[in-house]
């Protein structure tokens, strides 16, 4: 791996001559790393998204996916607990392929990883904008002031994520409080009220709408997906960004037992909740007048069960989640960027992975990812089924990243070194099983034609990064690419682990730096 040398506590000379710059400090406990999984995930975010393309591809009936959905994301989180537990550094899916298959293979998951982490903020940032205000505000939504909204939103949050971690966890977990409290009491009152009210309807949530019952659970053709099959989207574009918790690695302390263990629990608490919540809308949906043209489904049902003010005021706690999960991601994106460019593997590297002095953060990678998402928010904004398009990229992207991932953790089982702190055990096997059926039913979905625009964004990302990298090799060789062996990796955490026991404030990366062979890599 591309190191300069390392000083004293983390200090690393840039190879340039520029002055030494200081590593991230390790200061997040569980709760922090809970609720940045938790946070990403967000099942307000990814509920109020996609819940009215269920209702238009696979009736009311579509959420009784969800359960399976996350039975196969859990499957995938526990993969990503055991790599975590044996490579945790900034950069998750990019760090462990890079060590494990090779550098080139961890280059193409650090950009494909890059492309969803951009995509997902303007699509979770775009649902604040175009579903939420609207009915919060009773005005009406344009693609206009939809960006415009959406491109303030996307500024403050780089800046919170700038201005200081510390700052942005703190708002992160008060956030992620008041969306499990909001969440929580917003679904116990739907279920109370229209029990009381009598605007429950359970004969609903088996009812296919306007769907043609005949070939409902059909796998579909060759470029169309079955209905039911579509319905999966809603959780897979909702149980995603777990893995975030272990994007902060070298800001976490004991990361080997903690991380794993806060992307399981945020995965299980996030899917049972998610569920009945999805049972209380569904329910009360069947009996609210004028909700198929609606273009605020979820908003309209609970503006229509809870009345005008208790609705506005759920909404506006909805909005909090939103923007704390829109946080969450630009913090991600913004180390994976800074993990890249310490490792002189992304364009304008020179830059980017620079951490300030005074705010201890990568400064100049949060500028670049804001304004990556302006320009998507761009590209998509144009769009009058924007938001299908940003969710269906935002799906697809992350499917792409736990195939190659899981895929790799089979291969590569065996040769790994043991781990510190999580572990599958005689689960191994079963898991892989079920989260490789899993990934290859949900990718197999993405044939449908409706997925074009994500596929073509998905396509432009990729011949760009294959210029930047045959660039990058013809400069370099293959020779210039190399990361630190395995083995090397695992002592150097074990040492910073040992360190960090002593009260010491090493990175993780420093450590690894120092323990390759012959000294740090150039």
């Amino acid at each position: 791996m591309a190191h300069a040398d390392t000083g004293p506590r983390g200090a690393r000379a840039d190879g340039d001559g520029a002055e030494p710059r200081q590593g991230m400090a390790r200061e997040l406990g569980w709760y922090a790393s809970f609720s940045v999984a938790f946070g990403f995930v967000s099942i307000a975010t990814g509920i109020f998204t996609a819940y009215g393309s269920v209702l238009a591809t696979s009736g009311p009936r579509g959420i009784w996916a969800w359960p399976i959905t996350v039975i196969g994301q859990l499957s995938i989180a526990l993969v990503f607990g055991a790599l975590a537990a044996r490579i945790p550094i900034s950069g998750y899916s990019y760090q462990w392929v890079s060590r494990i298959l090779g550098p080139v293979w961890g280059w193409i998951m650090g950009w494909i990883s890059f492309a969803f982490l951009g995509v997902v903020l303007v699509a979770v940032d775009y649902t604040i904008a175009s579903t939420i205000l609207p009915e919060l505000f009773r005005y009406v939504g344009t693609t206009q002031n939809a960006w415009v909204i959406t491109a303030a939103v996307v500024l403050l949050q780089a800046i919170l994520v700038a201005a200081s971690t510390r700052t942005t966890h703190r708002v992160n977990k008060v956030a992620v409080t008041v969306q499990l409290i909001g969440m929580i009491t917003l679904t116990v009152l739907l279920f109370a009220v229209g029990a009381f009210t009598g605007k429950l309807d359970f004969a609903h949530l088996f009812d296919t709408a306007t769907i043609p019952e005949s070939g409902y659970y059909a796998l579909g053709g060759a470029t169309e997906a079955g209905p039911f099959a579509m319905a999966f989207l809603l959780g897979a574009f909702t149980i995603v960004g777990f893995e975030s918790a272990a994007n902060l690695a070298e800001e976490t302390k004991n990361p080997a037992r903690v991380i794993p263990k806060a992307m399981v629990q945020a995965v299980i608490s996030l899917g049972v909740l998610g569920f009945l919540f999805l049972v209380a809308v569904t329910a009360a949906a069947g009996r609210v007048d004028g909700l198929a043209s609606s273009a605020t489904p979820v908003a309209t049902v609970i503006t229509a069960v809870l009345g005008s003010v208790v609705g506005k005021i759920l909404l506006v706690l909805v909005v909090v989640s939103i923007f704390s999960c829109g946080l969450v991601i630009t913090l991600s994106g913004t180390r994976l960027v800074y993990a890249m460019s310490r490792d002189e593997r992304f364009p304008g590297w020179r830059l980017l992975r620079r951490v300030h002095r005074r705010t201890s953060t990568p400064l100049n990678a949060s500028v670049f990812m804001m304004l990556i998402a302006q320009i998507i928010l761009m590209v998509f904004s144009r769009s009058t089924d924007a938001l299908f398009e940003l969710f269906s990229a935002g799906t697809l992207l992350p499917a792409l990243i736990y195939a190659g991932t899981v895929a790799m953790y089979a291969v590569k089982r065996r040769s790994l070194p043991p781990s510190q702190g999580f572990s599958l055990g005689r689960w191994e096997v079963p898991v892989l099983v079920v989260a490789g059926v899993w990934l290859v039913y949900e990718l197999l979905i993405f044939r449908d034609a409706s997925f074009r625009a994500p596929w073509i964004y998905v396509l432009v990302l990729f011949a760009i990064g294959a210029v930047y990298f045959t660039g990058l090799i013809v400069r370099r060789g293959r020779a210039g690419l190399t990361m630190p062996d395995l083995a090397d990796v695992d002592r150097a955490l074990d040492d910073a682990a040992d360190t960090e026991t002593d009260g010491a404030a090493v990175t993780a990366d420093a450590a690894v730096a120092d323990a390759a062979p012959g000294g740090p890599q150039r």
